[in-house]
């Protein structure tokens, strides 16, 4: 198996690469430049003997943000430079969090860092884009893109169910273009802070266990998503995500409880 990481920053990156070639390691990179260049540092692939190897020269100092299973990429990253703006209220991203995404193992999660601020941006967008959820308490916009759904707070984005990397970065870049344009044309448009519709309650039960305890008080697992996903109930009654042997689901499960506004 082949095995595909990122990095916050680009002197991550370059201290992964300077270990990998003083051992003459293999490895190939997936590069963001130019058109992704700024939601995203270079990606590397190896095998896992590779990965053994590169963790045991580096210890501690190996700062990446998680593997994944790696997949080629359907698209390719544009060939020409990454857009410009004048009033840049998105800034740059950095991929802190790389795993595979709970409800489906065969797409990748990320979570990353923006240097921008997007709360005073989000009533324009809820204004501007069909089919999301804005949560002003947040703050948070969630949304789909296609079959992935997209979950925006002030300073970060979480993106589930990306195919791989250079997908999730496309997804990125589209949303710091899209925030960017309609900041740049917000004397236009009447903010909204209405809250529209939710993502369905699937995704919710996608990061439950699936195993119909029965201790939430529900009689399975879908019925207590749509329980949340309706405003009531807690989603901390999942006592196997928060106290039990499921407690790997907990991250994934707050972050989507969070952007759907039915977190604690």
């Amino acid at each position: 198996m082949r095995l595909a990481t990122t990095f916050p920053n680009r002197e991550a990156f370059g201290a992964a690469v300077q270990a990998l070639d003083a051992a003459g390691l293999l490895y190939e990179v997936i590069s963001p430049d130019p058109g992704y260049d700024k939601v995203g540092a270079p990606a590397l692939v190896m095998d896992q003997a590779v990965r053994a190897a590169l963790a045991a020269r580096m210890r501690s100092d190996l700062l990446c943000a998680g593997w994944v299973e790696h997949r080629a990429a359907a698209a390719q990253v544009p060939t020409h430079a990454s857009r410009e703006f004048a009033e840049d209220v998105f800034g740059s991203a950095a991929v802190m969090v790389l795993a595979s995404c709970v409800p489906d193992q065969r797409k990748i999660r990320i979570v990353a860092h923006i240097s921008g601020d997007l709360t005073e941006v989000f009533p324009y967008l809820n204004a501007e884009m069909r089919h999301v959820s804005y949560n002003p308490a947040g703050p948070t916009l969630t949304f789909m893109d296609g079959y992935r759904m997209v979950s925006a707070y002030a300073r970060r984005i979480a993106v589930a169910r990306a195919d791989e990397i250079v997908d999730a970065w496309r997804v990125l870049d589209e949303l710091r273009c899209r925030a960017n344009d309609i900041w740049a044309r917000r004397g236009r448009i009447h903010p909204s802070y209405e809250r529209r519709e939710k993502p369905p309650a699937l995704e919710l039960y996608g990061r439950l266990p699936g195993i119909n305890c029965g201790e939430c008080g529900e009689p399975t697992c879908l019925a207590f998503a749509v329980k949340l996903h309706g405003g009531r109930g807690h989603v901390r009654d999942c006592r196997p995500v928060f106290e039990g042997e499921f407690q790997h689901l907990k991250e994934a499960l707050l972050e989507v409880s969070t952007a759907l506004g039915v977190a604690p």
